[in-house]
């Protein structure tokens, strides 16, 4: 039969057919060519696979944009501010010497030095070699003359006597004092009086304070002891007098 004889509905069905194998065809080449391809091939399309699994698996890193924030400096303390301190420093170290009891007036003013559990004074007629130590917070307690000198006495206490706290009295040596330094003191009713150190001596301090008490500590804007005041005005003993008293043998 010739293919003009065909009607429509035969020859749909022939392209039907057609088609049915020419695609069972297409499958079976496809198949076969994928057998038969070279294995670096394979392998380059595993490779590029498995990176980007590995891409995709890596955790992100997130940067933080705010850096960290410095904490500002804390101001230096103004000049009153130290001032302040340094008469607070002097009240807590100031002490009253006294015979026998703190009903009587005192003899003396001295200066607490806690970290040597002593005190000392300018030395001055009519010191007991047993006195009765008034302390600023009202407490008292028995001292003995243990060191003395032309110029300096120092009470110490017994060995199992507990004083009282008060800031640490540290002496500042006359080679580290410079004129028109700021000197501080108290007077005898516990008033603050701020001046000058007019003049560095080997022995003596000069200054322009005046009305403090013998005996009592005259202080630097830190609050270190820079003298003690004498029985003359204005004039201190230098704190080095004290250390090497500190330092000598005790009296017997």
């Amino acid at each position: 039969m010739d293919i003009e004889d065909l009607s429509k509905a035969q020859l749909l069905l022939l392209t039907v057919m057609v088609n049915f194998v020419v695609s069972i065809a297409t499958g079976v080449l496809t198949v076969s060519l994928l057998d038969q391809a070279p294995l670096p091939v394979a392998q380059g399309v595993d490779h590029i696979v498995e990176k980007t699994i590995q891409t995709i698996a890596t955790p992100v890193q997130v940067v933080n944009p705010i850096k960290s924030i410095t904490a500002p400096a804390t101001p230096a303390p103004t000049t009153e501010e130290r001032m302040t301190a340094a008469v607070g420093d002097a009240v807590a170290r100031t002490v009253l010497i006294h015979k026998n009891s703190t009903s009587t007036p005192a003899v003396a003013f001295g200066t607490y030095l806690p970290s040597s559990h002593a005190v000392v004074t300018a030395t001055v007629q009519g010191l007991p070699k047993e006195a009765l130590i008034e302390f600023s917070d009202g407490s008292a307690l028995r001292a003995s003359l243990s060191r003395n000198s032309e110029a300096l006495t120092i009470y110490g206490f017994a060995d199992d006597a507990t004083l009282p706290d008060a800031p640490d009295a540290d002496l500042t040596p006359a080679a580290k004092l410079k004129q028109g330094q700021t000197a501080i003191a108290l007077t005898k009713d516990s008033a603050a009086l701020t001046g000058i150190i007019s003049k560095v001596g080997d022995t003596t301090l000069q200054t322009s304070l005046t009305g403090v008490p013998a005996g009592a500590g005259v202080v630097d804007l830190d609050g270190s002891v820079i003298g003690i005041a004498s029985a003359t005005a204005g004039v201190l003993v230098p704190a080095d007098a004290v250390t090497a008293l500190l330092q000598a043998a005790p009296k017997k």
